[in-house]
């Protein structure tokens, strides 16, 4: 699966139920020493035809020490875990963040189905020592209102951070653009800062998606600014086509000198798909995101 079908599954299958036993603990990867923010690189955009070790070896001789994961994990036994950490271990890279809770939470009638799926699905984030779950709005409800929609979404994160609170994770609501799923609510970044305005938890944050937000509405320096607070992941990927910075219309120089000023701590992740070669092309956005902050 890529990150285009996540974003249109809404209420799917629920990825794995049973507790896993706990996975060790990794040792810290090694910190970006040049810029204030980390990077890292969601996953399903490289190689995808390839085995998973090989596919985050291809992440670190790219330089990054952080991976993000949508789907890989999906069929893993609790073998291809214990194999799996191993090699993130091995090779320094820590998964920042996972996606895999498909029901949405503008829904007030699947709010309970929503925190099952999330209990359920925080084993399978422990097992790879992850500290944050990606998780949507989901698609608008035929007749139900803005505001109704909306309080949904902050009722259902006010009690999804109470799961959060208890096993040290982060949530992170992500905005997707109106043109890649007409149907989903949170179209609007600005709205979702204010959502989690509302929820007011220190373990709920906003994944701002700049092509998301780009398509949506524009404007991303002004919102990164004046919400800094409650950001918690950014994704990186130009308009039109989702490539490598360079390609499109953002000036992502601007804004990695944006982040440094603001000195934001978090992740910036990569998710762009490579125009040419995957390496390279990692490589380079590494490259021009430490020179743009000045390193």
């Amino acid at each position: 699966m890529d990150r285009r079908n996540f974003s249109r599954i809404l209420g799917g299958a629920v990825v794995g139920s049973a507790v896993l036993p706990a996975a060790p603990a990794f040792a810290a990867a090694p910190a970006e020493k040049q810029v204030p923010f980390k990077l890292s690189v969601m996953l399903w955009t490289i190689y995808r035809k390839l085995p998973f070790e090989q596919r985050v070896e291809k992440v670190a001789e790219a330089g990054y020490h952080a991976v993000e994961l949508v789907d890989e994990y999906k069929n893993w036994s609790p073998e291809d875990f214990r194999r799996s950490t191993a090699k993130l271990r091995s090779l320094g890279i820590v998964v920042d963040a996972m996606a895999g809770v498909w029901t949405g939470i503008a829904d007030p009638k699947l709010q309970e189905k929503f925190l099952s799926d999330l209990a359920n699905f925080v084993p399978i984030a422990e097992q790879l020592e992850c500290s944050a779950i990606i998780v949507l709005s989901g698609n608008r409800v035929e007749g139900l209102s803005r505001d109704a929609h909306h309080q949904s979404c902050v009722e259902n994160l006010k009690r999804a951070a109470e799961i959060a609170d208890k096993r040290n994770l982060t949530l992170l609501l992500e905005n997707i653009d109106q043109e890649e799923n007409p149907k989903y609510y949170l179209t609007s970044v600005a709205e979702g800062f204010e959502i989690i305005r509302q929820v007011n938890q220190p373990r709920v944050k906003f994944l701002y998606d700049f092509y998301h937000e780009q398509i949506s509405e524009g404007n991303l320096i002004s919102k990164l600014e004046k919400n800094i607070a409650q950001v918690g992941l950014l994704h990186i990927a130009d308009v039109p086509g989702r490539h490598e910075p360079g390609t499109g219309e953002i000036n992502y120089a601007n804004i990695y000198r944006k982040l440094t000023q603001l000195n934001y701590p978090g992740y910036v992740a990569m998710e762009f798909e490579p125009a040419g070669d995957p390496v390279a092309s990692l490589k380079a956005a590494r490259e021009d995101a430490l020179r743009a902050a000045g390193m």
